[in-house]
């Protein structure tokens, strides 16, 4: 059999396996698959003229480390996402094991308390003016470079101008429920 056969089989049976959902097919089985994924749990917070806010979020990732660059995603229609555009920075917060009650919090599921309500963490400003964490995992405290429109989120990608942490174990989130990591 030669390359192109055994490539255009593979394709065929790939296809006659995989069928592609779609409207709210497509999305419940997004979520039902996303369910099955590990992320970290981080408060991604702004300051400045648009207001100080901050928010629970899940997709942070790095971008690069020369320059050091971070991303975060945030849903396009949320006051957070319009605040670090207009104060054109953010502070990514990683969580302990020891803060879920502050993911919580910024998530607007707190049990006790005021939902998105600073008082319940302990906050200082690196290099930005963003709050960061007191006794976060790790902090990126980050210059906007850019934001990017990506279907129904915003793609924020920032120059990290100032990183520290206290280390320590992550907060993880899967399956609508807080881990931490096994060692």
């Amino acid at each position: 059999m030669s390359n192109t056969t055994t490539i255009t089989a593979l394709k065929r049976d790939h296809d006659a396996r995989h069928v592609e959902p779609s409207g709210k097919s497509a999305r419940g089985a997004f979520i039902r698959a996303m369910r099955a994924a590990v992320t970290g749990v981080n408060v991604v917070t702004t300051d400045g003229p648009a207001g100080r806010l901050g928010l629970t979020v899940s997709a942070f990732s790095p971008v690069s480390a020369e320059p050091p660059m971070v991303l975060i995603c945030i849903n396009r229609r949320s006051p957070v996402r319009d605040a670090i555009v207009a104060n054109e920075q953010f502070c990514v917060n990683v969580l302990s094991t020891e803060q879920r009650q502050l993911a919580d919090t910024f998530s607007g599921q707190v049990a006790g308390g005021l939902p998105y309500d600073f008082a319940a963490g302990r906050w200082q400003q690196l290099a930005t003016g963003a709050p960061a964490l007191v006794a976060a995992v790790a902090r990126f405290d980050c210059k906007l470079s850019a934001a990017i429109p990506a279907a129904s989120h915003t793609i924020l990608i920032g120059r990290a101008v100032a990183v520290d942490g206290e280390g320590g174990q992550p907060l993880l989130y899967t399956n609508r429920d807080y881990g931490h990591p096994c060692r």
